[in-house]
Order: structure tokens, then sequence, then C-alpha cells
């Protein structure tokens, strides 16, 4: 079930809502469990066993582990919880890549993908790890622990939260007309951020990949529109996942912050899919060594983190070297680069970030390399294509407010006027009384959408 559906926002969710409110609050877990059950095994029947499964393997190898503190015991959890996750990711990768190599006839397995496998299964490594390094109690309820798990807001594309982010508020959450109000209008924010400007994107990047008739300045358009689409897409679906934690007392932590204004590679890093790059970086890098043991130890720890980065995103080579390619950058930047890159202008650094992104998501978006490679090479006119033709020309028409609006909404231009304006008493005033009006306005523009169109993917869905 999509957020930006008609189903969930005018049937399930209000339900949902409605049902929460009315109950008791001990029994409030117990509602969030089972609309988060019945959410997931709305997109994915097949698989509420799994998930299930995963969560009681987690409950009850916790609770072992913090009886005997055993390392073996923390290693066959997370291998159990590793091996299900390469299993129905992986298995068909793995299988077409040793009939390459060894020409061979191995029948591919076909496995469906489990809707966000990858995102629940590292809330509960995460979880385990933490219960084994005491940083957190092992939680001897099942139903609260299979509520962090299932959250339906962050189920199947994250962030990923860590327990230790919300375990106090699995059972002490404050509700109030505030952190409603926030909820609601965070998660309009981000649905109307999904719709009105993600899903146009995509249709333009789709456009140009049914077009015949490319030029040079297309595949720039293509580019930057994707770069915007992905950024667009994902962080809207953290803004309407931390929205609806919030609706319910929960705190998720912030996912993206700008990343487009970074000023190096490293940095963007800090901005981007924040849940995943620290995940990797505390319970990967620096377990690993990070940059204790020597510099060879810490190039080994950053191509370790990367090449798993990549894997994590996809069951593809396409994957694996973007996620080497940002390893190897990183590298550069930390070892060589960097302090030249200091010396830089701002807008240098920043064009700087925006190419090597914008290549890189070229290569993430691409079915194969060869896809990727011609797409990079088209943006320097290699493919034999015109400058410009007249349908880049309609395109571009076409599309060019949405990409403005996209390029100014992806800077903190927008969110920093507001701020001033808001210094002065009487104008904010004014905007109290109009952010409600805007909210309804930007649900009811949203809602005419959704219903006169059919392209509504989420990007991330996919991994």
């Amino acid at each position: 079930m999509l957020f930006t559906s008609i189903s969930f926002l005018y049937y399930f969710m209000p339900i949902v809502i409605t049902l929460y409110f009315m109950v008791p609050k001990k029994m409030q877990n117990i509602i969030l469990f089972i609309a988060s059950i019945a959410f997931y095994f709305y997109g994915e029947p097949r698989y509420i066993l799994l998930i299930l499964t995963e969560i009681f393997i987690a409950y009850l190898g916790t609770i072992l582990i913090d009886k005997y503190r055993k390392k073996i015991l923390l290693f066959i959890v997370i291998g159990i919880h590793i091996a299900l996750l390469c299993i129905f990711k992986y298995t068909d990768f793995i299988i077409s890549n040793v009939n390459s190599v060894f020409n061979t006839n191995i029948s591919l397995l076909r496995i469906a993908l489990p809707i966000g496998i990858s995102f629940y299964t590292f809330q509960i490594l995460s979880y385990v790890i933490d219960v084994y390094k005491g940083k957190v109690k092992v939680q001897r309820n099942f139903l609260k622990l299979a509520t962090y798990v299932s959250l339906f807001p962050q189920l199947i594309a994250g962030p990923i939260v860590r327990y230790e982010t919300i375990e106090d508020e699995l059972d002490n959450r404050k509700h109030n007309f505030e952190n409603f109000g926030y909820g609601v209008s965070r998660f309009t924010i981000g649905l109307a951020k999904k719709v009105l400007i993600a899903n146009l994107l995509g249709e333009l990047c789709n456009q140009f990949t049914n077009e015949d008739e490319k030029s040079i300045i297309f595949y720039w358009i293509f580019a930057i529109s994707y770069m915007l689409q992905i950024y667009y897409d994902f962080s809207a679906y953290s803004d309407m996942a931390i929205g609806l934690g919030r609706i319910f007392g929960f705190h998720f932590l912030e996912n993206f912050n700008y990343p487009y204004i970074s000023k190096s590679i490293t940095e963007f890093w800090r901005r981007w899919h924040i849940s995943l790059s620290s995940w990797f970086k505390d319970y990967v890098y620096i377990p690993l060594g990070g940059n204790r043991k020597g510099i060879k130890k810490q190039i080994r720890n950053i191509l370790t983190v990367w090449l798993l980065t990549g894997i994590w995103h996809g069951a593809s080579w396409n994957f694996v070297i973007w996620g080497i390619m940002f390893g190897v950058i990183l590298i550069i930047e930390k070892v060589f680069l960097g302090k030249y890159i200091e010396k830089l202008s701002n807008i240098f650094k920043r064009v700087y970030v925006l190419f090597i992104v914008m290549i890189s998501f070229i290569i993430f978006n691409a079915s194969n390399m060869h896809d990727a490679w011609k797409n990079i090479i088209g943006l320097f006119g290699a493919n034999g294509e015109s400058f410009i033709n007249t349908y880049t020309i309609y395109y571009l028409r076409s599309y060019m407010v949405i990409l403005i609006a996209a390029i100014i909404g992806a800077t903190p231009i927008p969110k920093n006027l507001i701020l001033k304006l808001r210094k002065s008493k009487k104008i904010n005033n004014v905007i109290n009384i109009l952010e409600p009006i805007c909210i309804v306005i930007l649900l009811l523009v949203v809602t005419a959408y959704l219903v006169d169109n059919s392209y509504n993917p989420f990007l991330y869905f996919r991994f």
C-alpha cells in the first residue's frame, strides 16, 4: 500500500488514527502492530510469515544474548538475518554470475524480493548488536519489539530507525495537538513533494527513455531531472514517515539535510540518507577500525563500507560499481584532494559535488553499465546526437517550471525565507493562520492529481 494512494489517505490512515486515539494507552501499541501487519500484508501477503519469523528470532536471540553474553550467540542471530536477506535478495544475482563465469546453466530461482527487507533487516541488526553491547536494554515484550520492527510509517523504505531512538517512546509517548499538527503538516508536505514534484520529474525521465530523437541538452535534462527525482522521491517518503511517526508520538531522526548544497562528497554523505550512512559508520566502519589503525586499513575500511553500501541497494553490478565509485572518491578526498577542495570557492565546490552525484545517479538508475555509459557520454555529444532539437525544446518548455521549482526546493532558500519572515510578529501570525489553509489546499490538489494520474512509483521500494 502506497502512502500516495487514495486507499491509504482516505481509508487506512483515518481508520488507524481514529482507533489509535480511541483505545486506552496500554492498547495503542496493539493497534499500531495490527495496523502495521495489515499494511504489510496488503502489499506483500506471501511474506508476512517471514517478517514475523525474523522478529521472533531477534526477540528470542536477544534474550539469550542478554542472559549469556556469548559472542557466538550474537554471530548466530546476525548470521540468520543476513542469510535470509541474501537468500531473498541476491540468490539469482549469484547464480547468474556463476553461470556467466563458469558457463553453467543453473536455473534461476526467481524469488520475489520482500518489500522493505533491506530496511527492517538493518533495524533488527542494529537492535541485536546494541543489546549485546549494552547500549539498550533487551525488550522482553514481544509486542513492543514487533511494533518497533514493523511500524508501518517507516517499514517499507525507511528511514532506518534505531531501537535506542524510540526505546522510551514504545512505553511513554506524548500526544498533544502540537505533535499531531506537526505530523499532519510534515506528512502533507512530503506527500506534495512526491506527487507534485517527484512524479512529474519521473514522467520527464520516462519521456527521455522512450524518446528516440535525443540531443546533448536532453541528456543533461535527463541527468539533472533524475538526480532531482530520486531526492524528492526518497526525501518525500522520509518526510511522510517522520510525519506519521510524530502523529503517533514517535520522534524519528531526520534522513536528509539538503544534500545538494554540499561542498564535498564527504559532506554529501553526511546529508544524504543519513540513517543508512550512520548505520554503516557505526556497525561496519568503526568496528573494522575506522581511521584508527593507519591509512592502509582506513582505505580498506572505506572500500568495504562502500562495497556493502552498493550491494545493499540492489543485486546488480551497477550498484556495486556505484558504491565502489563513491568509496574511491571518498578515499581520494580524505587522502589527497580534500586540502585542495578547501581552497576552491564555494560555487566550484558545489559544482564538483553535483557533477559527481549526477554521474553516480546515472549509473545507479541504469539497468546495465552499457546504458549507463551511453547516457554519460551522451552528456558530451559522444553518441553523435545534435546539440538540441525540437523534441528537446518541447520537453524543456513543458517541464521548465517544475525543474526550476525542484532546484529551488532542494536548497534551504524557501525554509530560510520563511524563518526570516517569522521574525516579524505580524507576519508570523499571518503565517500561522495561512499554514493550515495551505496544508488543506495541498492535500486537495494532491488528491485531484492522484485521481487523474496512474504514474506513482516509489523508487526505493525495489531496495
